[in-house]
């Protein structure tokens, strides 16, 4: 999610897609979680055991938080792993499993959610979860689950030269794209970056001035054309409430995160 390049149908390219084809084989076996410890009850118990954890990505810890809140759903608590593991995809797995482990046994949750898509771990995200009986989110990138996944396919199929920014990406689009490609000591690698990039998508969650003109100042500092599509929370919102999370009658906002960098 660190990277807003290209994904999707059509021809596939972008740092995403370099990561993926570096990730696991989809017909391996998941690595096992020599890090996580076991020790504990496998039952929920104590205060939690009512209560639903979110296990998701820290680039949508801001959005999150917001559905929770405008929907009421005050039984859910929100743990984020850093963004930064989307530099190592092949770290993500595991310490979702660890995680997941941690809130069971340790913490007393009576389910677990997992907001991540597959996010180039070659599908190795997805055996953990089955083999620990957790559910994530659907689509293989938040770029997929704000949109929806036939839009955005539709949005691949007008232009395979399309780069993608998130409200979150928007407003980190310094640090994350510009410092954490070098393009700020190396200007004169844009283009290899770049060069086969048409237009910039401003997938945007929240109307805000102040991140569509980042996101608008993005797109020009590429040399891209710019669009914006409103897409709101996408699919955050009905995988939440379909998620066994429904709102406490007296709901009165969001309980606080229950893990950091959030």
């Amino acid at each position: 999610m660190t990277d807003g390049g290209r994904s999707g149908g059509g021809r596939r390219g972008g740092r995403a897609a370099r990561l993926a084809r570096l990730a696991p084989d989809r017909h391996a076996p998941a690595r096992p979680a020599e890090a996580c410890a076991d020790a504990g009850s496998t039952e929920p118990f104590g205060p939690n055991a009512e209560r639903t954890l979110v296990i998701a990505c820290g680039a949508l810890a801001q959005e999150l938080l917001a559905v929770i809140r405008l929907n009421g759903l005050d039984r859910i608590a929100v743990a984020c792993l850093p963004a930064k593991l989307h530099n190592r995809p092949e770290k993500i797995p595991n310490a979702v499993r660890c995680r997941i482990r941690a809130a069971r046994r340790r913490e007393g949750y009576g389910r677990v959610l997992v907001l991540y898509g597959d996010c180039g771990t070659g599908g190795a995200l997805d055996r953990v979860l089955a083999e620990e009986g957790v559910e994530r989110i659907a689509g293989d990138h938040c770029y997929a689950f704000y949109a929806g996944p036939d839009a955005f396919e539709a949005l691949q199929a007008e232009e395979v030269g399309t780069f993608y920014l998130t409200d979150y990406l928007a407003r980190q689009f310094e640090t994350l794209v510009v410092r954490g490609l070098g393009l700020d000591r190396h200007p004169e690698l844009l283009p290899a970056y770049f060069g086969h990039y048409r237009r910039l998508v401003h997938l945007q969650q929240v109307p805000d001035p102040e991140t569509e003109a980042k996101a608008r100042a993005a797109a020009e500092r590429l040399g891209l054309a710019f669009e914006r599509r409103e897409t709101g929370f996408g699919l955050i919102t009905p995988f939440l409430r379909g998620g066994g999370a429904a709102p406490s009658p007296d709901a009165g906002g969001a309980l606080p995160p229950a893990g950091p960098a959030c």
